[in-house]
């Protein structure tokens, strides 16, 4: 007797587990779209996901035919990637609407660059020469929002600093005519596209990366938080290559949806080189980024 159900527990096992296989080698990989994959995050992040064709067919969004060819140069298949603008609305909604995916990633930021001219004090005047932060950080973040369907899980890569007004992210590209300050203001046009975002009623995830560092990644402890925290290291950076693998893990647990956090790195060698990423949001408690801190434009 003892034998017989030995047998047919095991057998009962062993059909569970073809099951399983059968049901993870039939399911359908998640589509995802990447914007500003032709840039060094959302570069990194396409990549990534290019690696598990089995999860995720990703599409990265470039701006530029020049920015296409780049990517085809170094060995992504045309299919890929698409060349759509962020800053035109009807495109982004047209691809989308052709296009569905089920998850939208945002990767895409205004660029600040010297504009040849230098201050009294000697130092140079930034600008934005492919797209303010207004244009790009608010107006293409929100076609990009309500280009996606109602299902669709929005995951941003934004920037630290959004609590304080003054940050110096905010200065570059800014003027001030007549009393009024132009342009620039990079950290309050993201935070009010933050904001749009979570009012949209959209799944969302927003990462705030500290200073962006081209190192290799997972190779350091990551540490989150909220409004700019310094608690955890006194470390403000983190490798833009650990940035996307959290944004990749966004799109595989669902701990991460409607959270908005920090994101920091300990110095190589400092702790302990984090493993566990669905376990990483667990030191936040459930809290969330607080937008009555800081500006919102």
């Amino acid at each position: 007797q003892t034998m017989h159900i030995t047998k047919s527990w095991a057998l009962s096992l062993a059909a569970l587990s073809l099951t399983a296989t059968h049901a993870l080698s039939t399911s359908t990989p998640k589509k995802v779209v990447v914007t500003g994959a032709g840039g060094q995050t959302g570069q990194a992040l396409f990549r990534k996901l290019l690696t598990y064709p089995d999860e995720f067919t990703p599409i990265g969004f470039v701006r530029t035919p020049e920015s296409k060819q780049s990517l085809l140069d170094s060995g992504i298949p045309s299919g890929s990637i698409a060349v759509v603008d962020v800053t035109d609305g009807p495109a982004v909604k047209a691809f989308l609407t052709s296009s569905p995916v089920d998850a939208f990633c945002i990767c895409t930021s205004g660029k600040p660059a010297p504009t040849g001219v230098m201050t009294e004090e000697g130092k140079p005047v930034f600008g934005y020469p492919n797209g303010s932060p207004e244009e790009v950080d608010w107006i293409g973040q929100r076609n990009q929002i309500n280009a996606c369907g109602v299902d669709t899980h929005v995951v941003v890569c934004s920037s630290m600093g959004g609590t304080d007004p003054s940050n110096m992210l905010n200065k570059l590209g800014r003027t001030e005519v007549d009393g009024k300050e132009i342009g620039g203001n990079i950290l309050k046009w993201k935070r009010k596209a933050e904001k749009y975002l979570i009012d949209s009623g959209l799944p969302y995830t927003i990462v705030h990366p500290g200073g962006l560092l081209n190192e290799p990644g997972g190779e350091r402890e990551l540490v989150v938080g909220v409004d700019d925290s310094q608690e955890g290291t006194t470390s403000r950076l983190v490798p833009r290559e650990d940035v996307a693998e959290v944004m990749l893990q966004a799109l595989r647990n669902e701990g991460y949806r409607n959270r908005s956090f920090d994101l920091r790195a300990k110095d190589k060698g400092d702790g302990v080189v984090t493993t566990d990423f669905a376990g990483l949001l667990g030191t936040l408690e459930g809290k969330n980024t607080d937008y009555s801190l800081g500006e919102i434009m």
